[in-house]
């Protein structure tokens, strides 16, 4: 357990899965929590937990950030506390269904989760982070924001949203002291599964990384300074080709006449 405070971070979906072993795993680090999520018992408990094992402040926050006022609530809070250090975007929803099987209703839902939340939060805690100059987003994408084939393409969608994001985030701020990491975790067990209508035990148990794991690898990936960490991907010389072959099309974009091949 480490001594140093450094200062509050705030956890989203902090209640299960991934969202709660971040919260404790940053406290252990040395950070005060503000965890939030829609079930209060929870994570009251989890808070309590916590506290006990680590001594450190633990603020619960009950919020359902897909309803407008919570969030404007939540948001308001956050960008008056001049302590927050760490904005971890975990909270999310998934879907497994294909796309003309899925109801339009949910898909709205699950990008004004995945998308709209994490926006908003983001810009409420960066303007202290830049005139503090310190502090750092960690958001949860998926390894579907590279590959939305694999699951539901709304979800794709919106998790490749989340790393376009933090991609720019990570190009403006960077010089100002603010670090910016996308975690693309695969397959994990947590109760994600269960709540987009794919039982865990559907799935190959060669391919499901255990939440403990998947967690502690991107906080290492945090602690290393990586801007896209995949804990699943053994090869790191894969995501360093994809980022090669990415700038060198960047390179190629911009010029005043069509390509040959468009050419009559």
């Amino acid at each position: 357990m480490s001594n140093t405070m450094k200062g509050t971070a705030v956890v989203t979906g902090a209640s299960t899965g991934m969202g709660a072993i971040y919260a404790a795993k940053l406290a252990r680090m040395g950070y005060d929590l503000i965890i939030v999520a829609r079930n209060h018992n929870r994570l009251n408990q989890l808070a309590s937990h916590i506290t006990a094992d680590t001594e450190r402040t633990v603020e619960a926050v009950a919020a359902d950030l897909n309803d407008a006022k919570q969030l404007t609530m939540l948001e308001d809070k956050l960008r008056a506390d001049a302590s927050i250090t760490l904005l971890v975007n975990n909270a999310g929803i998934g879907m497994h269904t294909s796309l003309l099987d899925s109801n339009v209703d949910q898909m709205t839902a699950m990008i004004n989760l995945n998308v709209t939340a994490l926006t908003r939060l983001t810009y409420a805690v960066v303007p202290g982070f830049v005139a503090r100059g310190q502090g750092a987003i960690i958001n949860i994408a998926s390894i579907v924001g590279i590959a939305p084939e694999i699951l539901n393409g709304v979800y794709g969608g919106s998790k490749a949203y989340v790393l376009a994001f933090s991609q720019s985030l990570h190009h403006e701020l960077a010089g100002q002291g603010i670090q910016v990491q996308a975690v693309l975790p695969s397959a994990t067990a947590t109760p994600f599964w269960e709540n987009g209508g794919l039982p865990l035990s559907q799935l190959d148990p060669q391919i499901v990384m255990s939440a403990q794991d998947m967690v502690d690898a991107a906080l290492a990936g945090f602690q290393r300074g990586e801007l896209i960490t995949i804990p699943s991907l053994h090869d790191e010389t894969l995501l360093q080709q994809w980022e090669q072959a990415r700038q060198a099309v960047m390179q190629d974009f911009s010029h005043n006449q069509p390509a040959a091949r468009y050419l009559v």
